[in-house]
């Protein structure tokens, strides 16, 4: 089964970012995707549902813990 791809709008709208900075993610390195060629000179860019959870999975943070 292919994997669910995503569009860079929406990894930006579950991110609740702009999508620059989606693309900066995906140039530093933080977020994979699949480049689907739809021409020599164009280039169309998905991200993989899975990629997306790990991305969003790798950012979590536990809650603090509250000193007495």
């Amino acid at each position: 089964m292919a994997p669910h791809l995503l569009s860079i709008p929406a990894v930006a709208a579950a991110l609740d970012v702009d999508r620059r900075t989606v693309y900066r993610f995906i140039a530093a390195g933080e977020l994979p995707v699949v480049d689907l060629r739809t021409g020599p000179a164009r280039s169309r860019v998905r991200v993989p549902a899975a990629s997306l959870d790990d991305f969003i999975n790798s950012r979590a943070v536990s809650a603090p813990v509250r000193c007495r």
